[in-house]
């Protein structure tokens, strides 16, 4: 939390709140006063405001010692309620007692409407410097508390992306292997070639993986190294149509976004030969990519597939670069996210 340095206000306040109290409530009354009497009035009661700005602080910052916190808020508020009279009552002391050090005498109050001004202007004053210290630290701990929820959000983001990151490479291994291994045997061409990909795929995936972004015509060559995979191993049964812009290559994209898209059309519905699955990846309008599958979902008990949408979601929220746009039409499953340029990160940074 920042350090308080109020000295010159604590030594210029009471000067303004004078000059403003002077002019404001008082200014017919010190019109017709003698100058010397005027200078005596404004010393006095400018150095009773020292005084009492710097005992109404010091209350105030002990009560914030020994109650800290936005939790303790309404505690510290009932006990400044309740000393609130007992400062108003030895700030108006404090000035008589410094008159009559000064003249020997203490100011008489003719009228109660002279004594209602003197103590309602006590008030005021008081209260000021109450709403000034508190409001300072409340604003001071709601900062520090926001700052602390942000970055445990963010470590929190950080940790499901992360786990996410391991989680794809032995699941994605495991079919690899399969599929490599039935290659092997009954076409050794074939099988070399699934081996580059899958090389492709995996170097891809170890150089990505600890990036906040990745230039979108890397992901698609992933995609495409990715997407031969599951045409090895699926047949007819796939389609993988992209249609991008040159331009868009050059923008950002988290990495691993598209194979979560495309993982979760292939983990989430039906892939046959007579009614292929048909995954397209096209540029959209306002700079944002759009990712659709042909709607043919599984009979799954339990619907997990918005989990991925949920963690890709989460890593979009971390970097604060716009959100995904979900719809599910009659026939098709349409995510749309944001293309990231580098003067937008710039400027968010």
């Amino acid at each position: 939390m920042t350090p308080l340095n109020d000295t010159r206000l604590r030594l210029l306040g009471p000067v303004g709140l004078y000059v403003f109290v002077s002019v404001f409530f008082r200014l017919e009354l010190y019109l017709n006063l003698p100058v010397k009497q005027l200078l005596t009035n404004a010393f006095i009661a400018i150095t009773a405001g020292i005084f009492c700005w710097n005992l109404a602080r010091w209350v105030v910052l002990r009560l914030q010692r020994q109650h800290p916190g936005l939790e303790n808020t309404r505690q510290r508020l009932m006990r400044l309620l309740a000393v609130f009279p007992l400062l108003v009552i030895i700030a108006w002391l404090i000035r008589h007692v410094i008159r009559f050090l000064i003249s020997g005498t203490f100011e008489p109050y003719t009228t109660p409407v002279e004594l209602s001004r003197n103590i309602g202007v006590q008030i005021f004053y008081h209260f000021l410097y109450i709403a000034l210290y508190e409001g300072w630290y409340i604003l001071q701990q709601w900062q520090r508390e926001t700052i602390e929820a942000n970055t445990l959000e963010k470590v929190s983001l950080q940790r499901q992306l992360t786990s996410l990151q391991h989680q794809v490479n032995p699941h994605f291994l495991f079919n690899s292997l399969n599929s490599l291994s039935s290659l092997i045997n009954e076409s050794p061409a074939r099988a070399d070639a699934f081996l580059d990909e899958l090389t492709a795929v995996f170097r891809y995936l170890l150089t990505a993986s600890d990036r906040e972004l990745v230039p979108l015509r890397d992901e698609l060559a992933f995609i495409r190294s990715f997407g031969h995979l599951l045409r090895t191993r699926y047949a007819d049964g796939i389609e993988l149509e992209i249609a991008v812009k040159p331009a868009d290559e050059l923008l950002l994209v988290p990495p691993l976004a598209l194979h979560v898209l495309v993982e979760n059309a292939v983990r989430y519905n039906k892939i046959l030969p007579d009614k292929p699955l048909l995954i397209r990846i096209a540029s959209a309008a306002d700079q944002r990519l759009s990712v659709a599958n042909t709607l043919q979902r599984k009979n799954l008990r339990v619907d997990t597939v918005r989990a991925g949408l949920t963690d890709l979601a989460s890593r979009y929220q971390l970097l604060n670069q716009g959100e995904l746009q979900i719809e599910e039409q009659a026939d098709w499953f349409v995510v749309s996210l944001p293309l990231v340029s580098e003067n937008r990160l710039t400027e968010v940074a």
